[in-house]
């Protein structure tokens, strides 16, 4: 009997939950508990993190996991680590589900970096309007930096003063590529920093910015373990021993 984890936080994990649900294959959908008000998913959901490796192991054994589906942020790396150490302690089958990173595209201005940091190091001197589409956990570094304007956006409030004065959009994506264009101009935006998250719902930003041939300080996604992977739900489904054609 199939019994599926989903490690998940996305709307690629969201369009997964949906096309298990209907499938009628006994899951679990697991938030990692960053935002407080996550989306509904049609299947039991859990909230949290596991407890490291061994408590993800033991939640497996627990729960007479069959398999695991890592479909966590890009990121996520701490996650993504933990479920391929958890998963060989337990013999338990893992997959990734990950979508393909951004490519450059003609009229992108990219200046790819390889960690947070060094985005913060690559802004310039000179005080500028900055969009750090980055996510609140890892904002750190940029209080090197505070003689810039940064509008920053979350999913919800944040709940603890910000390292740097900013200003804060509380909002959820996806977002257009219209929304995108106004709010930069609107803001007189210069500069962006974003994580190289792949796949179209975050993608409008980076389209937005070759638009106003903007700098885009790109960074790169953080390397993990070999694990099998691929980009599409259907192949998920393949994996889980289901018709490529379910739900169609």
């Amino acid at each position: 009997m199939t019994r599926a984890l989903i490690l998940g936080g996305t709307a690629d994990a969201s369009l997964l939950a949906a096309e298990i649900a209907r499938a009628g294959i006994d899951a679990v959908y697991s938030y990692g508990g960053r935002t407080r008000a996550p989306a509904d998913q049609p299947l039991p959901t859990r909230i949290g993190g596991f407890g490291g490796v061994s408590g993800l192991a033991d939640y497996i054994r627990r729960e007479r996991i069959t398999h695991v589906i890592d479909a966590t942020h890009p990121f996520a790396a701490e996650m993504s680590r933990h479920a391929v150490q958890a998963c060989a302690q337990t013999g338990t089958p893992l997959i990734a589900l990950e979508r393909a990173p951004w490519t450059r595209a003609p009229g992108d201005n990219w200046i790819e970096v390889a960690d947070v940091t060094a985005a913060a190091a690559t802004l310039p001197e000179t005080p500028a309007n900055v969009f750090l589409a980055i996510g609140r956990q890892h904002i750190a570094p940029f209080a090197a930096k505070p003689q810039h304007v940064y509008t920053l956006r979350f999913v919800d409030p944040p709940e603890a003063p910000l390292p740097f004065a900013a200003d804060v959009i509380v909002s959820r994506g996806p977002f257009t590529f219209d929304r995108e264009l106004e709010m930069m101009r609107a803001r007189g935006i210069a500069w962006i920093v974003a994580r190289n998250s792949g796949g179209d719902g975050a993608r409008a930003k980076i389209d937005a910015a070759r638009m106003l041939s903007l700098p885009v300080i790109m960074i790169a996604r953080p390397e993990l373990p070999d694990r099998q992977r691929v980009e599409s739900v259907t192949e998920i489904m393949q994996w889980l021993g289901h018709r490529a054609c379910l739900g169609a």
